[in-house]
């Protein structure tokens, strides 16, 4: 018998992480604890009448996702440290600038299929793009603020350098510690960093560049819980006293559901300290910036898919603010003669990503089949024909990542809307400097930002390949 290993698992260490992150955000933000338990109600009635639907149970109630916005490559690479240990990695490359937010990002999460079973908590990590403020003065006082705060305490800082020098490896009781001193980094913080001038200076250039800039550490700004009716419980959020956005971001609610929709109440006005120009003064204030957020999501789409569904939405155009009206428009855009809505069709067309697995009529045989070594006899078959038969069967792969215009749309809507800023003067950037952005952004976390696309195309020839084993069919 083997003994007990006695470093921590990184799907455990994740799940620790979220599990003590939404325990501090709910103490924090009791709303977002109102939040959850709505979704937890809306998600038991709908798993109850419908039990059949597509994925359903445990890793809904356990799935997470977080914001946070840092202010520089070296809090980047300090993260990025911190999240490897956790088994979250970069994937994608979100450039939100083009929607007026100065600020591109990625997102760490889990790579593998295993591991996004075990637990899919995923953190969007958004990094100031200081290049992108015209004035000059302001951009070099805020590059000093940031340059002068740290935000990891030291016991991180001591146990990334140990874990790292042992290949990757964590002891239990460091994990432990991990969780406890790590949760410094995301707690708030009231006292802000900076005077009101300045404050003030940063928000009328935009109110993510105070939000960022302005306090001691990143904050987290939302949790994500995901829910299987997001319609229903944007009906319900104002009923219970919670302050839902104007629409829900994303596609409309289809029989086969796609991508991501998003929504979330309102951002909170909280009260914050001011530093003055006497030490150790301060001066009362308030700041508007952390919220709750709930997703609903559906299927990974090909890169053909994604170019489907952005056409759709672009042709779609503005949203308006009555969200009954703005979902019955994206529903007369997304007809089933549009962008398909069965499975089959959506997979004969090639907009989605699948994986495939005997269907368990059939398994009991082939387990029998692959135990000796010798596949079943459907060597002279096709993998759909023996889809058609019944022997195989497809199940959409979850859509994981993001969509920066929902992003963005999330970002602003809790901004302010009648709070003016002039989001509208970013520095323009050509596709140059936009390249370049995405390079220093590859250095900040080591060069590698995974591609989503390639990560489920994995997931789906990796199923594939297994029924291969098992059948012997042909896959052509």
């Amino acid at each position: 018998m083997n003994a007990p290993s006695p470093f921590i698992d990184p799907d455990e260490l994740r799940a620790q992480f979220c599990t003590a992150l939404s325990e501090m955000y709910r103490s924090e933000v009791p709303l977002y604890g109102d939040l959850v338990s709505l979704v937890d109600e809306v998600n038991s009635e709908v798993m109850d009448s419908s039990p059949e639907l597509w994925e359903v149970g445990d890793r809904v109630r356990v799935e997470r996702h977080g914001a946070i916005r840092l202010g520089t490559s070296s809090e980047l690479q300090t993260v990025t440290r911190l999240f490897r240990l956790m088994g979250m990695f970069p994937v994608g490359y979100y450039d939100l600038s083009s929607s007026g937010v100065p600020v591109h990002a990625t997102a760490f999460r889990p790579l593998s299929a295993d591991a996004l079973s075990k637990h899919p908590f995923r953190i969007f990590t958004s990094l100031l793009r200081p290049d992108l403020i015209p004035d000059l003065p302001l951009r070099e006082e805020v590059i000093e603020i940031l340059d002068r705060r740290e935000i990891f305490h030291p016991a991180v800082l001591t146990i990334l350098d140990r874990a790292e020098r042992q290949d990757g490896q964590l002891s239990k009781e460091d994990g432990k510690m991990l969780v406890e001193f790590g949760l410094e980094t995301f707690k708030w913080h009231e006292r802000a960093l900076v005077t009101r001038e300045t404050y003030v200076r940063m928000k009328r250039f935009h109110p993510l560049l105070a939000d960022i800039a302005g306090f001691k550490g990143p904050h987290i700004n939302h949790l994500t819980p995901r829910v299987l009716d997001i319609d229903k419980v944007q009906e319900m959020m104002a009923e219970r006293g919670i302050p839902p956005k104007d629409i829900i971001e994303g596609p409309p609610n289809r029989s086969c559901p796609i991508l991501l929709r998003q929504t979330s109440f309102q951002a909170l006005t909280e009260p914050i300290l001011f530093a003055c120009a006497s030490p150790g003064e301060t001066s009362p204030g308030s700041h508007r910036a952390r919220f709750g957020e709930i997703e609903s999501r559906g299927c990974a789409l090909t890169k053909k898919g994604h170019e489907l569904y952005q056409s759709l939405m672009r042709s779609a155009g503005q949203p308006t603010v009555d969200n009954v009206k703005w979902q019955s428009h994206l529903s007369s855009v997304f007809t089933p003669s549009a962008f398909p809505d069965t499975w089959s069709e959506i997979r004969h067309s090639k907009l989605a990503y699948f994986t495939y697995s005997l269907s368990s009529s059939s398994s009991s045989s082939s387990s029998t089949s692959a135990s000796s070594s010798t596949p079943a006899s459907h060597s002279d078959e096709t993998i759909e024909e023996l889809i058609h038969q019944g022997v195989v069967e497809y199940t959409p792969i979850v859509y994981e990542d993001f969509l920066p215009a929902s992003a963005a749309g999330i970002f602003q809507s809790n901004l302010g809307n009648d709070e003016h800023h002039e989001q509208s003067i970013l520095s323009k950037s050509d596709a140059r400097k936009e390249a370049e952005a995405r390079e220093r952004l590859e250095r900040c976390v080591g060069g590698k930002i995974w591609d989503y696309f390639q990560l489920y195309d994995k997931i789906e020839r990796d199923s594939l390949e297994e029924v291969r084993r098992l059948t012997g069919c042909k896959l052509v």
